[in-house]
């Protein structure tokens, strides 16, 4: 089930019941079935306090994904700073809506286990999630 709150911040304006349909597409292209997933929508902030608390680092990111699933079940806490993504939208010149897409699949897809650090893995990852907004934009058809 995927849940969907903010804290400090109001819930971003996105079709709900679309976000669901998608993420359950595209966790199934990786072979997975969809667990319980929390969107935690957040500042600046709160995602800064969030990632030195927990990570031990020490500046703002647009998503931190806590994975708590099983190889075939994907799990997780997904907190996004909607204040980072307006910046990279921003700095990117794309629509805020469409980053803040390509974030929200961005820790779905690290939950089936695309990383993003290593050689070769941020292209890897990029591909990903072009594919999958390929897919979103689909469904909204």
């Amino acid at each position: 089930m995927l849940t969907f709150q903010s804290i400090n911040i109001p819930l971003p304006a996105i079709d709900q019941t679309a976000i669901v349909t998608w993420v359950k597409a595209v966790a199934a292209t990786y072979g997975r079935q969809v667990g319980d997933i929390a969107y935690i929508f957040v500042d600046d902030e709160e995602i800064l306090r969030v990632n030195r608390q927990f990570l031990q680092h020490d500046y703002y990111t647009d998503i931190i994904t806590f994975d708590y699933g099983s190889p075939r079940v994907i799990s997780g806490d997904l907190f996004i700073s909607l204040d980072t993504v307006r910046s990279n939208a921003e700095g990117l010149h794309v629509p805020y809506e469409q980053e803040l897409h390509r974030v929200i699949i961005h820790g779905i897809l690290h939950l089936c286990g695309i990383n993003d650090k290593g050689p070769g893995e941020r292209e890897q990852m990029e591909a990903a999630e072009n594919r999958a907004l390929s897919a979103f934009a689909g469904l909204k058809l």
